[in-house]
């Protein structure tokens, strides 16, 4: 056998399969023809046994009965009705004699079963038969046992290479579909799924639904890639035209720093839209770093109100935020609360990210303001349940179209409505991204003209949330 041939026997299941197959076919046919043997001679001997012993009953009790002519009677009896069967017969009396009735001529060598009894008077009563017509039986099986054996050894190949062939069938689909799709780069290919299931089709029916997966995955990739593309493109585009312009025309200290100024601000957008789209991956893949604790959830909710209070204040917005039933007025662009800060409200307390979720509220809050006119007003309020602890975000602002509304979620998404606003697009898929890697969920309610409401949802026990140990880069799921 070449040794390209003994590599492929060897490295391929299916041959491996059918050995197994055959290996354990064979053996377990030898046990059973060995165990057919194993009964078969025992069955033999007790028979045999059983001969001698009841043969000795009856000449015992015919040598008891008439001596040693009753014996001789009862012997040719046996002769002459065709029972008889060649058996040794011995007698020896008290005296030490022995006397042979039967001591067949063709016994030289044989082996004898025997059977002893010791009369009342003292004799020793012995009847033997010989071995030599079982021993022959067992030959013969043992001859069509190899014979039985040897026609296994055919079957067991033959319905093992079928079995295997039958078995791998939809593996090799799957090898096929694989090499189809490492070739052409295309994942359009499937897995052919049988009707009948098993945990084969079960397995081209999971591939095919990783395909369709991985298909969603590229084009959303493609589609976010082409708008991260144009989203760039333009601050990129904005701080090559500044560093130029400045280049050529500027004539004073002051007109540099301006360019270098504009330049800077453009590099903040850039960074700022490939930190969220990072932000986005990490905690849609289950791979952003999260330090859980538990906190007070209006804290949180205070420091995003305070981030863009400035901001409301300018664009003459009203921010009211109300924790645990109760509402507190503000006055444009500040907050109010009837519940103090620090004071360590356990009904809405949870477990989580503090900066995070912050960080999502802060989304939330920047978008209402973005969205609400001047003089409008936004609601930020917080209530606890057995389970939950929820976060309402209300506005008066533009509010949402109907059939826009699915698509707030995706990521550079902005609608007609919103295109007056400068903005990323990726505010509101972030906020989905992060509660959901906290194990909750966020809705949306929205009528055009009359403002939005955003509800966050968070669980208060320590739900499924990725826990970071130390500053290292393992997380495991909790």
């Amino acid at each position: 056998m070449s040794s390209r041939l003994r590599d492929r026997l060897t490295r391929s299941f299916g041959v491996r399969l059918a050995l197994w197959y055959f290996a354990l076919f064979a053996a377990g046919s030898v046990l059973i023809l060995a165990l057919a043997y194993a009964l078969l001679g025992a069955s033999l001997r007790a028979r045999d046994r059983a001969l001698v012993e009841s043969t000795l009953v009856r000449y015992a009790r015919a040598y008891e009965r008439g001596g040693l002519a009753g014996l001789n009677r009862i012997i040719a009896t046996d002769r002459q009705g065709g029972e008889y069967e060649p058996l040794f017969v011995r007698v020896r009396a008290g005296d030490e004699s022995a006397t042979f009735f039967s001591t067949p001529g063709d016994w030289p060598g044989d082996r004898l079963e025997i059977t002893s009894a010791r009369l009342p008077d003292g004799t020793l009563f012995q009847v033997g038969k010989s071995t030599r017509s079982r021993d022959e039986l067992l030959e013969r099986f043992r001859g069509i046992a190899l014979m039985l054996l040897g026609a296994i050894v055919l079957a067991g190949l033959a319905g093992g290479r079928m079995l295997t062939w039958s078995a791998l069938e939809p593996l090799r689909s799957l090898a096929t579909t694989v090499e189809s799709i490492l070739r052409t780069g295309r994942t359009h290919a499937r897995v052919p799924v049988p009707s009948a299931r098993d945990e084969l089709a079960d397995l081209g029916a999971l591939i095919n639904r990783m395909l369709d997966r991985i298909d969603h995955l590229i084009a959303g990739m493609r589609g976010s890639l082409d708008n991260v593309a144009h989203d760039l493109r333009t601050p990129v585009t904005r701080l090559r035209a500044t560093a130029e312009t400045a280049l050529r025309n500027a004539r004073s200290e002051a007109e540099l720093r301006d360019a270098l100024a504009d330049c800077l601000e453009e590099a903040e957008r850039v960074t700022a839209t490939l930190d969220a789209l990072m932000d986005i991956a990490e905690a849609e893949t289950g791979a952003m770093r999260l330090k859980v604790d538990t906190f007070d959830l209006a804290d949180a909710v205070r420091d995003a109100v305070d981030l863009y209070s400035d901001l409301a204040e300018h664009k003459q917005l009203r921010i009211e935020t109300s924790f645990g039933g109760g509402t507190g007025n503000a006055e444009p662009g500040t907050q109010n609360s009837n519940v103090e800060r620090g004071t360590g409200n356990m009904e809405l307390a949870v477990y989580g990210d503090r900066a995070r979720l912050t960080q999502a509220l802060a989304n939330l809050v920047d978008n209402a303001v973005k969205y609400t006119p001047s003089g409008g007003r936004i609601t930020v309020s917080a209530a606890s349940s057995d389970s939950e602890v929820s976060v309402e975000v209300a506005d008066t602002g533009i509010g949402i179209a109907e059939d826009e509304l699915p698509r707030i979620w995706e990521r550079l998404f902005r609608g007609d409505r919103s295109r007056s606003e400068r903005g990323l697009g990726l505010g509101l898929s972030l906020v989905r991204a992060i509660v959901e890697a906290h194990g909750g969920r966020v809705d949306v309610r929205s009528e055009p003209g009359r403002g939005s409401t955003f509800t966050v949802f968070l669980r208060r026990d320590q739900g499924p949330v990725i826990r970071v140990s130390g500053q290292g880069s393992g997380v495991t799921n909790e």
